[in-house]
């Protein structure tokens, strides 16, 4: 272990560490969710993420993604590689641009102890959740449902349908309101982290 790594790892708790750089964490979208729940995980110091998005950074992401004026025009989930490295070189970042659809589900995420749904569309989300409890009805699959607009934390919450959990205020929508800003959108994806990172501790305290 290099100097930088201890001195890195020392403001710690080692069971809580140890219990996530042994976990590897799937997220399915690399936008404004998907771009700032890795950007936590990272920090947390999980051990290996796996990400998946087709799509590439354009000067309107920068408003609530975690990406940079020179990355525009770059695959999203190699910019997000790069930034993600930057924060936490400890870590493994597989990164995979391509569409998330049914057929490709469990190739992308098989290794995965968990899954982060970070899709726009309702019916990408729709798909996903359907596909995973299928193929994987044992493992968590944490979904965000309505994150539009600005302000309401209090309107945030989580809910538990087994396994199934859902983050958000579950009825905002682009359509509805104003478009999501940075805030409330970093605030679900951090959201989503934590509620990741509380998962991990307690299936591998089993």
């Amino acid at each position: 272990m290099t100097d930088l790594e201890k001195e890195f790892l020392k403001k710690r708790d080692l069971g809580v560490l140890a219990a996530l750089q042994g976990s590897i964490v799937g997220i399915a979208g690399a936008g404004g969710l998907g771009s700032n729940a890795a950007a936590c995980l990272a920090r947390a110091g999980v051990g290996r993420l796996i990400i998946a998005d087709f799509d590439v950074v354009e000067p309107s992401d920068l408003n609530r993604q975690y990406y940079f004026v020179d990355q525009i025009g770059r695959p999203k989930v190699e910019a997000l590689a790069d930034n993600l490295r930057r924060m936490n070189p400890f870590s493994t970042y597989d990164v995979h641009t391509v569409w998330v659809d049914s057929s490709n589900v469990a190739s992308l995420f098989d290794a995965c102890d968990l899954l982060i749904e970070a899709f726009d569309a309702a019916g990408e989300k729709q798909m996903l959740v359907e596909t995973w409890l299928r193929l994987f009805p044992d493992r968590p699959l944490i979904v965000a449902s309505g994150l539009a607009g600005f302000g309401g934390n209090n309107a945030l919450r989580q809910r538990d349908l087994g396994g199934l959990f859902i983050i958000g205020d579950e009825a905002s929508e682009c359509g509805e309101c104003s478009a999501p800003t940075a805030p409330r959108v970093a605030a679900v994806a951090a959201m989503q982290a934590n509620l990741a990172v509380e998962l991990l501790i307690r299936m591998k305290a089993r």
